[in-house]
């Protein structure tokens, strides 16, 4: 006879699932895995399951729930793999709701389980789900069997596979959209698991069946399996079987499904004989290129480079250039924006003359665009251009367009650019950093917004890191730490969150012999807000010392005795986190 607190799990649970409260509900579901340990294998397979499998009329955010808790991960708790397909039937049931997030949960689950079952158990229970949801009235279980076939594909006995085969045929010959919408969603996942020829035989004729369907949301989702179809046949077979569905999709009339072509154009190039590019896919790109509309033109722009990578020299100068140049004067800022981040990357193809005579003036043009997301993307990717002409020739321009970035009325714009310093002086150099950047970098720490003052901190630590200490202490310490004595308590508290920021990046010689002089008499200074801040910085200075016994003795002599006066200072925060720090300083 089983006892009360053998039945208490399962009654807790079941109270819980009837309770008014979603909320209580919700986190029931979540907690079943450990009402499943407490229950046992036996029990949870003889009692859990089926109860579950009963009570699934519920919201949708609990059923989402345990469409999540059901997969491969809750096998453990039943028994193990053996049993998996009992998880099937609650996952069936949820496969078929109305609501879409729901059914691909459950069906993420499924194809989950799937994989760990044995070629024996897909026969027997995962193969005969399969069809009744692929044959229900409801095109919600239909949908959800399209995205089922590619798990199991593989555990498919050889007698079984044509009538798979044709199940998901007659799926994506379905009168419904959704489900059709389905198969072209899938078809990818299920292609790969798939010889060339049954592909060819089989898997081709839907492909052109629904890549000419009347629904375009149908036919946008057929980009991606024509791009898998490619690369599963050869360059040769890609010409003779696939060329016209590819012309297709590059003049497709609507602009979501050209948009998913631009958006993949690079991985179909590639598929493809040379002869095929020249002839189709760079009439094709330059179309995309000009397309109507921006989105096309974007997705284009960000090909760019990827394209001309499989092009020949003189074919990107004489064809591909001209219609790059057009779009640095596109009307729409996501269409420069997008040839700003990419156009960078020509340059190695280009080599320095042509990228000097052809390259260079679009550079500088978008280095001057109205919108500053154009020109940051510009300048985040300078590396490229810099390494093939050199600095010099970007200079008298790429200052002018950093200056009025880093002036810029929007904080979010300045903030951006700060962001992107520490990679700029990566790419350019310590030399130019120093003569051209160094006094703006600084500048920013007085900045009026309190974000714009932080990330100037955290570049200034990112700077050290890429110039190292050495640096840091001729060219930024000594300026920091000057402003440690500013009239305006602003730069002071600037100062304290500099060194703190950067204590990390720097030697024990430099904090104790540099830092330590700046901070030690903050312990007097007037505003509150700096002495608990002096107090904050000792506690990360007492951790970063900690390393050396040189360090320690510092903490000891110094920074304690500072902190023990802070910690009888008058106002309560500076007491508060005075004594805090003494904490951590005591344990070093």
């Amino acid at each position: 006879m089983e006892t009360d607190e053998q039945l208490y799990p399962i009654a807790i649970l079941i109270d819980e699932l009837k309770s008014d409260d979603v909320t209580l509900r919700l986190n029931s579901i979540h907690r079943i895995s450990t009402i499943a340990l407490a229950l046992g294998p036996e029990r949870s397979r003889k009692e859990l399951i089926p109860f579950l499998h009963e009570s699934l009329d519920d919201e949708d955010e609990v059923l989402l729930a345990l469409a999540e808790e059901l997969d491969s991960s809750f096998v453990e708790y039943i028994g193990g793999a053996q049993y998996a397909q009992l998880l099937l039937g609650p996952l069936e049931n949820l496969a078929t709701v109305e609501e879409t997030v729901v059914r691909e949960k459950a069906c993420e689950s499924m194809n989950k389980i799937g994989e760990i079952m044995n070629e024996k158990q897909v026969q027997e229970f995962y193969l005969p789900l399969l069809k009744r949801l692929a044959n229900g009235d409801w095109f919600t279980s239909r949908s959800s069997a399209a995205a089922l076939f590619a798990s199991v594909y593989p555990k498919v006995s050889t007698s079984m596979r044509a009538e798979v085969n044709n199940l998901f045929a007659e799926l994506c010959q379905d009168d419904t959209p959704m489900v059709r919408r389905s198969c072209a969603r899938d078809m990818s996942g299920l292609t790969k698991q798939m010889s060339k020829e049954v592909v060819a035989n089989d898997i081709l004729p839907l492909y052109r069946r629904l890549s000419s369907d009347e629904q375009d949301s149908v036919r946008l989702l057929t980009v991606q399996d024509l791009v898998t179809i490619a690369e599963i046949f050869g360059s040769v077979e890609t010409q003779q079987l696939l060329l016209p569905s590819i012309r297709s999709a590059f003049q497709d009339k609507s602009w979501r499904v050209r948009y998913m072509a631009a958006d993949n154009f690079v991985k179909l190039a590639a598929t493809v004989p040379e002869g095929v590019l020249q002839e189709d896919f760079v009439p094709g790109y330059i179309n995309l290129m000009r397309d109507a509309e921006a989105e096309v033109r974007t997705a284009a722009a960000a090909q760019t480079p990827g394209f001309s990578n499989l092009l020949d020299q003189a074919t990107i100068l004489e064809r591909i250039l001209p219609v790059v140049k057009e779009l640095t004067d596109d009307p729409s800022q996501h269409v420069r924006g997008a040839l700003a981040a990419q156009i960078s990357a020509l340059a190695p193809l280009l080599g320095k003359e042509a990228t000097k005579e052809h390259l260079l003036p679009l550079f500088l043009q978008l280095l001057k665009d109205e919108y500053p997301d154009v020109r940051l993307n510009i300048i985040s990717r300078l590396e490229q251009v810099n390494a093939v002409i050199g600095i010099d020739l970007l200079s008298q321009s790429l200052l002018p367009a950093i200056m009025e970035l880093a002036e810029d009325k929007q904080w979010r714009v300045r903030q951006a650019m700060i962001e992107n310093i520490p990679l700029l002086a990566h790419q350019l150099g310590v030399q130019f950093f120093d003569e051209q950047l160094s006094n703006l970098c600084m500048s920013w720490l007085g900045d009026t917004v309190f974000s714009i003052r932080e990330a100037a901190t955290v570049n200034l630590k990112k700077l050290t890191e890429v110039f190292g200490v050495e640096w840091a202490l001729q060219s930024i310490i000594p300026k920091v730490l000057q402003m440690g004595s500013h009239p305006n308590y602003l730069y002071r508290m600037t100062t304290i969150f500099a060194v703190t920021t950067m204590s990390p990046s720097l030697d024990t010689d430099t904090i104790m012999n540099s830092v330590m002089s700046t901070l030690l008499p903050m312990v007097q200074d007037p505003i509150p807000n700096i002495r608990f801040n002096v107090a904050k910085a000792f506690e990360t200075l007492s951790q970063e010392l900690a390393s050396s016994p040189e360090g320690v003795r510092n903490v000891q002599e110094k920074i304690k005795p500072a902190l023990q006066v802070l910690s009888e200072d008058r106002d309560a925060d500076v007491r508060f986190y005075a004594q805090r720090a003494l904490q951590t300083a005591s344990m070093v």
